[in-house]
């Protein structure tokens, strides 16, 4: 989908970067087993092989994700499907996009992470943007903001 096609859809992409003192291991088992990405995010059925297809159990309809790449503990990106539930009436359009999680060993052994979410519809970020301050992320943040500081609530349940 381009912005030609849909002119809703934001060329910019969204990211976040923070320092988490855990390893990589740890952070990439907060991103990859369905009971932990769970935790901080959605209910899942994820898979982190690459052709996978999962999805999340979003608060209106299920996101439709399919996994482009997986490298345990370094790169994991996926396609994200979201269409609005029949009865939407906020008015958010459909979309789809691509979320990329890049993890770094530091040097006191800790991850740097990268989050990229690459064609977010616009009228989510600026919740996106606040929440981003803290290195937050909330993917759904119109009816109830979830993973408002998402590298915290991921480690936890890790």
């Amino acid at each position: 989908m381009t912005a030609t096609e849909n002119p809703t859809v934001n060329e910019a992409p969204l990211n976040f970067e923070c320092e988490l003192p855990e390893p990589p291991e740890k952070v990439w088992r907060a991103l990859t087993e369905p009971e932990l990405l769970a935790a901080w995010m959605m209910p899942n059925d994820m898979k982190a092989e690459a052709g996978a297809r999962f999805a999340f159990a979003g608060p209106d309809e299920p996101i439709e994700c399919e996994v482009l790449e997986a490298e345990p503990g370094k790169l994991l990106r996926y396609s994200w499907h979201q269409r609005p539930d029949a009865n939407d009436r906020d008015g958010f359009p459909a979309f789809d996009s691509i979320v990329t999680f890049t993890l770094a060993r530091t040097a006191s052994g800790g991850t740097h992470l990268s989050i990229v979410h690459d064609g977010f519809v616009p009228v989510a970020e600026p919740v996106l943007a606040i929440a981003g301050a803290g290195c937050g992320l909330s993917l759904h943040a119109r009816k109830n903001p979830i993973a408002a500081n998402a590298p915290c609530m991921m480690l936890r349940a890790a």
